[in-house]
């Protein structure tokens, strides 16, 4: 079966988290100077994650046994954003994680990713025997579209889903810029750049070749 639209974007978006991932696992990611790879790679994967919940999970809970998936998803995700927390801490000192094994946080969150990757891609499955070329493809656009404006940084307490989780995610956003812009934090727009232009689902909708490497 051929991949849909959206399950190709989001093959896309995990092969870029994993890029991002690789630096942290540096022994020297804690060095001022490497800091903000790690910065990086948590602050794509917190945009990911709440742009799914914003998005995707809105059409997954119409599916049969919708709460159930949704619940599964937020579980994942909450102890995927304790643990992108806990990295981050690790690296900046704080003195509230500092007992925990860094090696041991990476393989936690590389296990939480294994994990996050099926259940989008069998949930991408499931909505693409329900619904149309033109709705998956849309789907996609609105996806990826939602990363850009997504908060920086994981808030696992937060409400994730639903109304009030979109509000969060708003509210966040407000407040993970400013923090952002305190502390001289670059988020690599790069790796979302808008779908209408150059961007991964330009590539799967004209079916122009994908770029193997970032310039």
């Amino acid at each position: 079966m051929t991949a849909s639209t959206l399950e190709m974007a989001l093959s896309y978006e995990h092969a870029k988290i994993r890029e991002l991932a690789e630096p942290a696992r540096h022994p020297a990611a804690a060095h001022p100077d490497r800091r903000h790879r790690t910065d990086w790679f948590y602050a794509i994967a917190a945009q990911h994650l709440a742009a799914a919940e914003d998005v995707l999970l809105a059409r997954v809970r119409r599916l049969p046994d919708g709460a159930e998936l949704v619940a599964a998803y937020v579980s994942n995700a909450k102890d995927l954003e304790r643990n992108l927390r806990y990295l981050k801490g690790r690296q900046y000192g704080d003195s509230r994680v500092q007992n925990l094994d860094p090696y041991d946080v990476l393989r936690t969150i590389d296990r939480l990713l294994d994990e996050h990757e099926r259940l989008e891609t069998d949930y991408s499955r499931q909505l693409d025997e329900q619904l149309d070329d033109a709705t998956m493809n849309a789907l996609a656009e609105e996806l990826l579209e939602a990363e850009e404006v997504a908060p920086t940084r994981a808030h696992p307490n937060s409400p994730h889903t639903g109304r009030t989780g979109r509000i969060a995610h708003r509210m966040w956003r407000l407040a993970d810029t400013a923090w952002d812009s305190a502390e001289g934090r670059v988020v690599p727009t790069k790796y979302h750049v808008h779908p209408k232009r150059n961007s991964a689902l330009s590539h799967y909708l004209y079916g122009t070749p994908m770029p193997t490497t970032e310039k």
